[in-house]
């Protein structure tokens, strides 16, 4: 099964035939002027086809992409979840579509209530109340969630704290964070459960810790057993707690970060709350935080005053650190989404897709190894591939190029790098009963390939338009722009 053609695409460059016009402007009805020479070039070989050709090269580009519109896309980590499309409705409203962030906020009342309500709901679904929507990312909400916990520390004159502690299961984004802070980082072990390791922590914990960065549910799939605990010692050391909100779809409208003794996280509202990632965006983090933290956030935030709502800035802000208002129209899809479940049915969110990836888990487990076998996964699990590249010669990247034979885009391998030849598998909540039984038939069916036919797995994917690559030839020799041949 395959969901592209094996035929080489040729480049819009290479369809060029000399005279060919794929565009008429109309009459030019201002007045002109010669363009600087220093900004003209004539050997700027433009690609002469007719507007059909355009259209149909780039159509057929679109085909041979794999989307979450086809079929599943079990990532694991970073979840990609189905997009409704009254989502997409929602951003081309005209009010949202069109109000430009120059506009005073008078002219835009829909679109800041908008973000008023949306700071609300995130603020009670974190059980943290203040909310800053300005982050463009995960990883930009984790620098702000970092700035403002420094920004604490130094306000109460405490300069020596400068640890934070990380896990060593956590998301590579975590520890560079804390560097770009200022900060040096303190790894700390997991046991063998796939919890953080007490013992290690109370070793590692001291009067420089401002911090700890860890994910919950973290990226085993699993649940802290000890998060109380682990916030505890932090909290009675003098540190914060900071949480990787990556994973709450997990543990949405069942249990709140804050409740458990969170001081500041972030979210991906492109990953919990539906709205379209990949390949740089749109992307979008807030940062929630407590009480009395709200004073250090980055500066604009939304406010109610008088029937009317306004640009505000927190006291200790820590300043701007996103352009203008944000990912807005990413801010309007996570609105309609939260909107679209209602209160009372959020939790379905967390409850699906839990289960979801527990039948997944089960269909396959007695195949493939479970790194942590006695324990429930919740929203993704982490198999161990050692014992296929073992037996068979078979890597994780066999598999998963292997998968991609199947019309399958492939899960997140060799992460976290705790687990060897790691293979981490999310289905997400927006998958239903039969593409979770096809997608685990085609997983069944390549571990029988890899038993008697590796080579099939070597040399995989075989249907698509570029084969096996050589990955450290194209790490080492990058071919960054097309260079038409001599002839």
């Amino acid at each position: 099964m395959s969901i592209v053609a094996n035929k080489p695409e040729p480049l819009l460059y290479e369809m060029s035939n000399p005279g060919a016009v794929g565009y008429s402007l109309p009459d030019c009805d201002v007045p002109t002027t010669a363009l600087p020479n220093h900004l003209l070039r004539d050997e700027l070989p433009l690609p002469e086809v007719a507007e059909v050709d355009v259209v149909r090269h780039f159509t057929r580009l679109s085909q041979k992409n794999y989307c979450v519109d086809l079929g599943i896309y079990p990532l694991g980590s970073c979840t990609m979840k189905y997009n409704p499309k009254i989502n997409e409705e929602a951003i081309r409203l005209f009010g949202m579509s069109q109000v430009h962030p120059m506009q005073t906020p008078e002219t835009a009342q829909g679109a800041l209530q908008l973000m008023y309500e949306l700071q609300n709901y995130l603020g009670e679904i974190s059980g943290l109340p203040g909310v800053t929507l300005q982050p463009a990312a995960g990883a930009q909400g984790e620098l702000v969630g970092i700035l403002v916990i420094r920004a604490y520390h130094l306000a109460r004159g405490d300069s020596a704290r400068n640890e934070v502690l990380i896990p060593d299961s956590a998301h590579g984004t975590n520890p560079a964070t804390s560097a770009m802070a200022g900060y040096k980082v303190v790894q700390v072990k997991s046991d063998a459960r796939g919890n953080m390791d007490l013992d290690d922590l109370r070793a590692k914990v001291s009067d420089k810790t401002a911090a700890i960065m860890f994910t919950n549910p973290n990226t085993l799939g699993l649940f802290e057993e000890h998060v109380r605990q682990v916030n505890q010692i932090i909290h009675d050391a003098g540190g914060l707690v900071y949480g990787d909100g990556a994973n709450l779809n997990a543990i949405i409208g069942i249990a709140r970060p804050g409740d458990l003794g969170f001081d500041v996280m972030h979210t991906n509202l492109h990953k919990t709350f539906s709205i379209p990632h990949g390949g740089g965006g749109p992307g979008s983090g807030p940062v929630m935080v407590r009480a009395d933290l709200a004073q250090f956030l980055p500066c604009p935030l939304v406010a109610q005053e008088n029937d009317a709502y306004v640009f505000v800035t927190p006291e200790r802000s820590i300043g701007r650190i996103k352009s203008f208002w944000g990912n807005f129209l990413a801010l309007v899809r996570a609105y309609a989404y939260i909107r679209s479940y209602g209160k009372e049915y959020l939790k379905e969110i967390a409850e699906v897709s839990v289960l979801n990836a527990n039948y997944l888990l089960a269909l396959i487990r007695e195949t493939y190894d479970l790194q942590i076998p006695e324990r429930l996964c919740k929203h993704e699990f982490v198999l161990n591939g050692t014992r296929f590249k073992k037996d068979f010669g078979v890597s994780t990247l066999d598999v998963a190029k292997r998968i991609i034979d199947y019309g399958y885009y492939p899960p997140t391998i060799y992460f976290p790098l705790i687990v060897p030849e790691c293979l981490m598998i999310e289905p997400t909540e927006t998958q239903s009963k039969a593409s979770l039984d096809e997608f685990a038939d085609a997983l069944l069916k390549i571990a029988e390939e890899a038993r008697t036919n590796p080579r099939l797995l070597h040399d995989a994917p075989h249907d698509t338009p570029v084969t096996r690559m050589d990955d450290v030839k194209a790490a080492r020799e990058p071919i960054l722009r097309y260079r038409p041949s001599a002839a």
